[in-house]
């Protein structure tokens, strides 16, 4: 008979076997097991497909506004397919172009320090408003033409309409004559020597600022078919009240041959000129189709599309 040594020693070799032959069958196991593929994470609604090409179509339309910019062709990209029209070297398209805007983000201040309220624009150029309730839509539009002028010193050309009639000419203010106004009767006086310098400049400014508006820019100013337009053209609606606006930008897709342009303003009471947003589009596309139809809405103003206007020569 087996001693009780040898049963154990047979027990304890048995049991190794066992858990051998255990051990091997769950290798066998796992190697024949297929591997797991990892299940992608559900979208959830707010990762949606749509929600996904929203996010994309919002970061592109961001990127038309060039925060670090300076000037308008810096500040303001073109839509994807669109190039900026060619102008003139030293030409007033060129001039509007390339108008200095102030910080991105800057807000619009009234003659009083005072800021616009509505934020209907998307720069603001970087020119003074002055001290005094004058420079409004049609004094801005009179502004930017006068200021390519007198930078290239064509100062002959400098010269503007009273809504009574009056011609103020720039080239006799230099010469030491200023303009008396009694009642609606204007008429020149000798009163200073000769000054060209910017600071008599302004002050002519103020004076046509004063005494004009959209009416009688209306008046001086050439009707255009809107499919001519170009930079440097105004919207113009010329009554009591009436407002304008001033093309300082165009592009053009070559393919399709539409064209956009960027507009801008001053308003009531004066204040800062700047660009304007599109009501159609986004905050962040501020660009306006030729192809708008029969009227042209403007964030305060809507024109129709017989209303454009060109300054002569």
């Amino acid at each position: 008979m087996p001693t009780l040594r040898k049963i154990m020693r047979l027990g304890a070799a048995s049991i190794l076997i066992f858990a051998l032959m255990v051990a091997c069958a769950v290798e066998q196991s796992q190697l024949n097991k297929k591997p797991e593929i990892a299940k992608k994470p559900k979208l959830e609604e707010k990762d949606s497909i749509a929600s996904l090409k929203n996010k994309s179509e919002q970061s592109y339309k961001e990127s038309l506004i060039n925060s670090h910019g300076k000037t308008i062709s810096e500040r303001i990209k073109v839509p994807e397919g669109y190039e900026r029209v060619e102008v003139p070297r030293e030409s007033f398209a060129e001039f509007l172009r390339n108008l200095p805007l102030k910080p991105h983000g800057t807000k619009v201040k009234y003659y009083n320090g005072e800021e616009k309220p509505n934020g209907v624009y998307v720069a603001v150029i970087d020119m003074d408003v002055g001290t005094r309730d004058l420079q409004q839509c049609a004094d801005a539009v009179i502004r930017l033409y006068s200021e390519y002028l007198y930078k290239n010193k064509q100062y002959d050309r400098i010269h503007f309409n009273f809504t009574n009639g009056f011609r103020a000419d720039f080239k006799k203010w230099m010469q030491g004559y200023r303009i008396k106004v009694e009642g609606n009767r204007a008429y020149w006086i000798k009163a200073a020597g000769y000054d060209d310098s910017y600071e008599c400049f302004r002050k002519y400014l103020d004076m046509v600022f004063a005494y004009a508006g959209t009416l009688s820019l209306s008046q001086e100013m050439q009707k255009i078919p809107l499919s001519d337009l170009q930079i440097g053209d105004v919207f113009l609606k010329g009554s009591d009240p009436g407002h304008c606006v001033i093309v300082v930008d165009m592009a053009q897709n070559p393919k399709t041959g539409e064209k956009i342009f960027l507009l801008a303003q001053s308003y009531m009471p004066a204040q800062d000129i700047h660009i304007l947003k599109n009501p159609a589009n986004d905050d962040d596309n501020p660009w306006y189709s030729i192809n708008f139809g029969d009227v042209l809405i403007t964030p305060e103003w809507q024109f129709t599309k017989d209303q454009v206007y060109r300054f002569g020569e």
